[in-house]
């Protein structure tokens, strides 16, 4: 049966999560946690933790699932060690860093494809199986036609079932960061989509802000479907709500039928949402935190408190007591999964009147309390005439459950031994700077000069169009969707411009490095991968990335830190992306005859939408381009420059160029420098 996979913020919460039966829990430490703002565990707590979890066969995965710099990279290495000596059951990650370290110092450590790295499709969980990863988190979006099929391909699958839902895709998240310089791949998102933001200019409105999810109605479905982990969300949360989520969960899948109304009350947005699950987007997902939603939680929190009242029964255990006069008494406690102790204690006396008996004994060894255990059964080897006092018998019930208790968590503990790191990252020899151009229609280029130019990256249903107008295929790539819920349609665009003699593929997310390869294909990784540092530069090489785009998320000057085997490049200019999402806030709205592909925030200003609706999803751009060409001096560590086109003119499409290839300032109205400068927390 699928594994309950509870959220733990801190102790208090991991107390209510094991109290009520949870088979798992997730929780972060004081580092590299993607929910920095959780209380967290410093190291004596995540130790007493695992403890607490493995006496009661209960699995621990560790979220170390933030990106990480060069400067960070020694913490980050004492951080899975810990894990190592400590004995999780897993880590929990979106850095490819990781895996790289993992396969060099310690390769008995599960490690899990955090919802972070954007799998959404085969050729996605593909390439994380092939990376080493024992599971896949799969992205909230999909549906259960798509999730069944990922179940199915030999590596775990878990899959979020109640919580809150990001209104982006996780992962390709960057408003936080470009607005506030909260890097929500950082662990410090500002929930920048839970402020008014409207389709509609004056109108204060909520249009980024989606009701949370709950699937607690499908679970024996995706139980089924051989779904390894239902998720609960929420380590930001109260254990009042983490209690309500896992009893809800607990029931479900036994064939009971929850109390979804009690659920709702503890925590929602105006109710739940399943629309994903149903392929079904649209305002009907669309929600807020409203004063009844409030009110109706703060009333229902002494009930929920019952739910963990008392320990959650996690083990059978049996007693045998042998008692003969004269002798020191002993106590065997075993549990259904045949680990056993023995205790001894006082030694047995001689009975004055009523010797032991079996209900005697079953009466107080049955007072098992807030241990673990619950009663299976008692056996006794006695003397005719031996009496142990009730005090003396139940201080031998204690001894044996607690000495259960440490068997149990030494059993189901496994301490992955851990080696120095030997890995030294490459980098490649720095040649000529070059200029990429990205766009959307090939009719943008139509009279632009493109000296300087090396690539031209666009759809792959623009790349017949480009070759038609007189573009060498050898001069183009074709550009990988950011999502997709038809891979092999999307494979199948790809593969045409193969046949066309486009030989690179741009990789937007990790998917495509697969794809790439099957189809023999160059690939360049792009933003969406956000790799960071070095490690993790070197990681996407080894995968068979030939180039890639560093994240636009780190000050220049870390970014300059960074060794890569293959050349590398930065977003240089264009609108930054600060959503990818799969439920159109403009469509939900106003419906797309009304779209003006644009989202007001609650100062007035205007934020692109980048419309792909065939393929499924939007972006939300920036309302400021990001300008470059007259500070490459500080971006002279790239090998190439990126310049994003979106609804630009060819004629102004021409004059960007030309300005980057002279280094020229460009007489642009409301520009950034992005977080070139900035950098983010």
């Amino acid at each position: 049966m699928a594994e309950v996979l509870s959220p733990c913020g801190g102790l208090e919460t991991l107390e209510a999560a094991l109290k009520t039966g949870t088979d798992a829990v997730y929780l972060g430490s004081k580092r590299f946690s993607a929910r920095a703002s959780a209380h967290n565990f410093d190291e004596g707590e995540l130790e007493r933790a695992v403890y607490e979890c493995h006496l009661r066969g209960v699995k621990l995965y560790q979220a170390i699932n933030t990106l990480v710099t060069d400067d960070e990279l020694p913490q980050l290495l004492q951080e899975i060690e810990t894990a190592c000596k400590l004995g999780v059951d897993g880590i929990i990650t979106q850095d490819l860093a990781i895996p790289l370290i993992v396969g060099e110092c310690c390769k008995t450590l599960p490690i899990h494809a955090s919802t972070q790295m954007t799998v959404h499709s085969r050729n996605g969980v593909k390439a994380v199986r092939a990376l080493g990863f024992s599971r896949a988190v799969l992205a909230r979006e999909l549906p259960r036609d798509i999730i069944k099929d990922l179940a199915s391909l030999g590596i775990e699958t878990e899959v979020f079932v109640h919580g809150a839902l990001c209104m982006s895709v996780s992962g390709q998240c960057y408003m936080s960061a470009v607005i506030g310089q909260r890097s929500a791949n950082r662990g410090m998102c500002a929930q920048a989509c839970r402020l008014p933001a409207s389709a509609v200019r004056g109108q204060e409105r909520y249009d980024l802000s989606l009701k949370d999810m709950s699937y607690v109605p499908y679970l024996r479905e995706l139980d089924q479907m051989g779904v390894s982990s239902l998720k609960i969300e929420g380590r930001m949360k109260r254990p009042e709500y983490v209690a309500a989520a896992c009893d809800a969960c607990n029931k479900a899948l036994s064939g009971q039928k929850p109390d979804m109304g009690l659920l709702e009350s503890v925590f929602s947005r105006d109710g739940f949402t399943d629309g994903y699950y149903f392929r079904k987007t649209g305002s009907a997902m669309f929600g807020t935190r409203t004063k009844e939603n409030v009110k109706a939680a703060n009333e229902a929190i002494p009930k929920l408190h019952e739910l963990y009242r008392t320990q959650h029964k996690y083990a059978g255990v049996s007693f045998l007591l042998y008692a003969h006069e004269g002798e020191a008494a002993a106590l065997t406690a075993t549990d259904g999964g045949g680990i056993s102790v023995t205790v001894t204690g006082e030694t047995v006396e001689t009975a004055l009147k009523r010797p032991l008996d079996n209900e005697y004994i079953t009466k107080q060894l049955s007072k098992l309390g807030d241990t673990v255990y619950e009663l299976k059964d008692v056996s006794a080897d006695l003397s005719e005439k031996a009496m142990i006092p009730a005090s003396a018998l139940n201080a031998l019930r204690r001894a044996a459950c607690e000495g259960l208790d440490r068997a149990r968590a030494y059993a189901n503990t496994k301490q992955h031994s851990f080696t120095p790191l030997a890995f030294e990252p490459k980098s490649h020899k720095k040649g000529k700077r070059q200029l990429r151009v990205f766009v959307s229609d090939i009719r943008q280029l139509e009279g632009v000069s493109l000296e300087g130019v090396s690539l031209i990256c666009l759809p792959p249903e623009q790349v017949q169009r480009a070759v038609d107008s007189g573009l060498a295929p050898q001069m183009l790539a074709a550009v990988g969707d950011r999502f997709t819920f038809d891979e092999r349609a999307e494979t199948g665009r790809i593969k045409a411009t193969r046949a066309l003699g486009v030989s690179r593929l741009i990789a937007a997310n990790i998917a495509h490095i697969e794809i790439g390869r099957e189809l023999s294909m160059s690939v360049s990784a792009d933003f969406g991968l956000n790799i960071t540092n070095s490690l993790s530069a070197n990681k996407l090489a080894l995968m068979g990335a030939d180039d890639i785009t560093l994240s636009f998320e780190l000050k220049a000057s870390a970014l300059r830190k960074i060794s890569s085997p293959v050349p590398v490049g930065v977003f240089a200019y264009g609108r930054l992306p600060l959503m990818l999402t799969a439920n159109c806030p403009v469509r939900q709205a106003v419906g797309c005859k009304n779209c003006r592909r644009e989202l007001f925030d609650r100062t007035g200003r205007a934020f692109k939408i980048k419309c792909s609706k065939s393929k499924g999803y939007v972006e939300l751009l920036n309302c400021d381009k990001l300008v470059m060409s007259d500070k490459l001096s500080d971006l002279d560590f790239a090998d190439f420059l990126s310049l994003y086109f979106t609804d630009e003119s060819a004629p102004q499409v021409g004059r960007v160029i030309s300005a980057y290839r002279d280094g020229a300032a460009l007489d642009e109205k409301n520009i950034t420098r992005g977080l070139y400068y900035r950098g983010v927390v």
